[in-house]
């Protein structure tokens, strides 16, 4: 113990084993330690005694889109990952899109994280993309440290990431596969889609139409099927219909290497609040009907869903009119995710352990970082310091994101985070932020 440099010492750390009072020492950025909350301080080391706030694990978001090269006044490394420590989360995942060029070849790759390496407030990985054309590029970016693949089964939205058909699913499925990959992918059938009615609009309930449960339950079903047949390892983006539950239960139960995630705005958010002409709402796949966020509430205590992150996806102010089907599709949730996620999961009796094993344990785990997602010894010393009980009301102008829109504004939520830890350096305590810090991270072998 006389290497230790700090030690954060709580009435309440959620560790695996549960919540307790105990003293967390650290030394070289890592977690040597989880001792009794009493314990003796090591000569030489500093404490930080944090009382009755929560100390938990830095959250690890899997589901960000940055944007940056190309589409950087839509948001950016330095704001967005800002966001991500005001809300306590410590490490993120940027999908490949909606930056230009998107991360689909390593050249590409290479651009985007050089513009993310001094810009990274906390910890930072990326995905790759499959393409229709890019099946010959899968095997060099997984060797370049990309954490998985992202594919779409109907349009992306931007014409330089068109989605997969059946045939090039199974092809660069296949292909991942066979180095041992994880394809994560955006599930929605696009001849569902084509076939509800678009009638464009303010009406929210006509958007809705628009976006059927159908889309995404058919296009759940040809996922499963193909991973099945492939042996694939696949992971389903933003699940939102809980139509869809009974198929990836059953498909679970068969051995089927099947992951879910949900985020924040289907869990605490529903179509019946949606003012006409509100498109801070807008998302693809669709928040739905209360009814079924009961369901997908259901799913994450039985763990049919594995795990929750925000699909962080901004754009530009003027970008969200007041018609349903030209408005851009995103919500921007990064800095409240976990008091969103946190207010509504306690009203339904579930406990900050269920958070922290939705929002940072299994995310972790998903995209294989051994190193984060727990408060354990070996660990790095990532945390978030929670006030559980504290409210707030949110106003978009505390907001860190570069474009400051919102579906959640004017909502009184629980959770302050009062401070965020990387690597055993706060990097953020009441709204103050240090330089960037975060290190740009890659697939571990």
């Amino acid at each position: 113990m006389s290497d230790v440099e700090l030690v954060l010492r709580s009435t309440r750390v959620i560790t695996p084993e549960g919540t307790r009072p105990a003293s967390v020492a650290v030394a070289a950025g890592k977690i040597t330690a989880v001792l009794p909350h009493n314990a003796e301080v090591p000569a030489g080391a500093r404490l930080e005694d944090l009382g009755d706030d929560v100390l938990l694990p830095g959250l690890v978001d899997t589901h960000v889109h940055v944007n940056d090269p190309g589409r950087t006044h839509w948001e950016g490394f330095w704001a967005a990952t800002r966001a991500a420590a005001a809300g306590g989360i410590t490490t993120l995942v940027d999908m490949p899109l909606n930056s230009l060029p998107p991360t689909t070849t390593v050249g590409n790759l290479r651009i985007k994280r050089d513009v993310a390496a001094d810009k990274a407030h906390v910890d930072v990985g990326f995905w790759g993309g499959a393409l229709p054309d890019n099946v010959k590029d899968l095997r060099p970016l997984h060797d370049a440290g990309v954490f998985g693949f992202k594919a779409f089964l109907s349009p992306s939205g931007v014409d330089e990431f068109p989605e997969l058909d059946q045939e090039r699913l199974a092809r660069s499925m296949a292909e991942i596969a066979g180095f041992g990959g994880l394809l994560i992918v955006h599930a929605e059938d696009p001849h569902h889609l084509a076939a509800a009615p678009q009638q464009g609009g303010p009406r929210y309930t006509d958007f809705l139409a628009s976006r059927p449960r159908d889309a995404e339950d058919t296009a759940v079903a040809n996922l499963l099927a193909q991973a099945k047949r492939l042996h694939a390892r696949v992971h389903v983006l933003h699940l939102s219909s809980s139509d869809a539950l009974p198929l990836i239960a059953g498909a679970k139960a068969e051995g089927v290497s099947v992951t879910v995630e949900t985020c924040p705005h289907y869990l605490t958010l529903t179509a019946e609040e949606v003012r006409d002409g509100a498109s801070e709402f807008k998302c693809c796949p669709p928040i739905r009907e209360a009814a079924n966020q009961d369901l997908l509430w259901q799913a994450l205590a039985d763990g049919t869903i594995d795990c929750v992150v925000t699909d962080h996806s901004p754009s530009t102010a003027d970008l969200k009119t007041d018609d349903f089907a030209t408005a851009w599709g995103g919500i921007s949730g990064l800095q409240l995710s976990l008091p969103a996620i946190w207010t509504e999961a306690r009203r339904r009796g579930h406990s900050l352990e269920d958070v922290v094993r939705w929002m940072s344990a299994r995310t972790a785990r998903l995209v294989g970082l051994a190193q984060k997602g727990a408060i354990e010894a070996g660990r790095d010393a990532d945390f978030a310091v929670l006030a559980p009980d504290e409210t707030f009301t949110v106003d978009p102008a505390a907001l860190q994101h570069r474009n400051r829109v919102t579906a959640y504004a004017g909502k009184t939520l629980s959770g302050v985070v009062r401070s965020t830890w990387l690597r055993g350096e706060r990097i953020m305590a009441d709204g103050e932020f240090t330089e960037p810090k975060g290190r740009l991270l890659s697939r571990e072998p």
